[in-house]
Formats: structure tokens, C-alpha cells, sequence
């Protein structure tokens, strides 16, 4: 489980397919911070994304992508250069800062418009319909493991407010108008349609 609080901005070093364009990857990211007590087989979310560490040195892990996570993430498309947002999995015994966060990507949402405010930017996001139906005004959403407020919502997308430190201290601060992110709605409000959908 994650909070959506970022630790750091990574590098990704290199994404391989060794099985082709249709097969799973493996991805090489540089980060410091979040591989300094890191062991075998922890997870680290890369962009929201959770994965598995398989490798680590000097400071870069490595993780195996499954074809399954390419499909509906955005990581297939992240090469060499590309900065990522890292956030280890949380302690029990740490404070939740964000909100539950489960680093299981739900989709992706295309940023559609940035206007920057006099110390924040607006950001709005479209996103498919049968996500955007999780997504409600004030309540919590998960953009590239970010955790953040809704601001305000539509059928067909949602928008955020990002102040300085989320502008500086994750990859949203880089985005632009036409970037696609990795989306994970509020578990709760899955859950609860799951079990209101279950009723006779």
C-alpha cells in the first residue's frame, strides 16, 4: 500500500522488451532515496504504478513490467530520460499524509488544459466515462501516484489544483497539455459499487 506522497522524481535508465512490443518489459530506474534500504522483492510505485524490485545497484532498481500493466499504464511508453514519480510501499506504523493508495493503475487520462494560477496550477484531465463515474468533487484520486483533491469533476473527465510543492517535488510540475497519466481512482468507491451492484 502507498499514500500518493512522492519521495522523489526518478530517471528511467532503460526499458527492454525482451520478448518483443508485445511482451513484458523490464525497466531500470535511477533513484537514490528509495533504493537506499530497499530489498529484493519490495515494491516501489513508479508513477503510480506498483512494482516489484527484481535488481538493485548503485542506486538503480529494476523491475519486470507485465504485459497486462503495459496495456493499461502509461509506462510503455517511458523511455531513457524520462522522469518518474517513486514512492516506497508504507510502513504500518507511518503516517497516512495522502490517502490509501494501492498502486493498481485503474487507466489513463489525457492532461487536456494547464492554467497556471499565481502560485498554483489548474490542471484538467479527460478521462474514459467508466472511470470518470469514481471520480467526485473533493474526494481523493491518485494522478502518476500523486494523491490529490478533486476539484471539480464532468462526465468525461476531472480537474486538480496543484500547489508549489506538488509542482516541484513531483513529474506533474513537467507535464504538458497532451501527456497521458496513469490513473488510480478511490478503492472505496469501487468497492461500494461492487457491492451495491451484488444486491438482489
Amino acid at each position: 500500500m502507498f499514500t500518493g506522497i512522492v519521495e522523489e522524481i526518478g530517471l528511467v535508465e532503460g526499458i527492454d522488451f525482451p520478448d518483443g512490443p508485445d511482451g513484458d518489459a523490464v525497466l531500470r530506474v535511477n533513484g537514490p532515496l528509495v533504493t537506499s534500504d530497499v530489498a529484493l522483492g519490495d515494491s516501489i510505485a513508479v508513477s503510480g504504478v506498483c512494482l516489484t524490485v527484481t535488481a538493485v545497484s548503485a542506486g538503480v532498481f529494476r523491475a519486470d513490467v507485465m504485459p497486462e500493466t503495459l496495456r493499461h499504464t502509461a509506462l510503455g511508453s517511458l523511455t531513457p530520460g524520462t522522469h518518474v514519480n517513486l514512492e516506497r510501499a508504507v510502513r504500518p506504523a507511518a503516517r497516512l499524509g495522502g490517502h490509501i493508495v494501492q498502486g493498481h493503475v485503474d487507466g489513463t487520462a489525457r492532461l487536456l488544459s494547464r492554467q497556471p494560477g499565481t502560485r498554483w496550477d489548474d490542471l484538467t484531465f479527460s478521462v474514459a466515462p467508466d472511470l470518470a463515474r469514481f471520480v467526485a468533487s473533493k474526494g481523493s484520486v491518485a494522478v502518476d501516484g500523486v494523491s490529490l483533491t478533486v476539484s471539480a469533476v464532468s462526465d468525461t473527465g476531472f480537474s486538480v489544483s496543484l500547489i508549489p510543492t506538488t509542482l516541484a517535488a513531483t513529474t506533474l510540475g513537467r507535464r504538458a497539455v497532451g501527456d497521458d497519466v496513469n490513473i488510480e481512482v478511490d478503492v472505496l468507491a469501487k468497492y461500494i459499487e461492487r457491492l451495491l451492484g451484488a444486491q438482489p
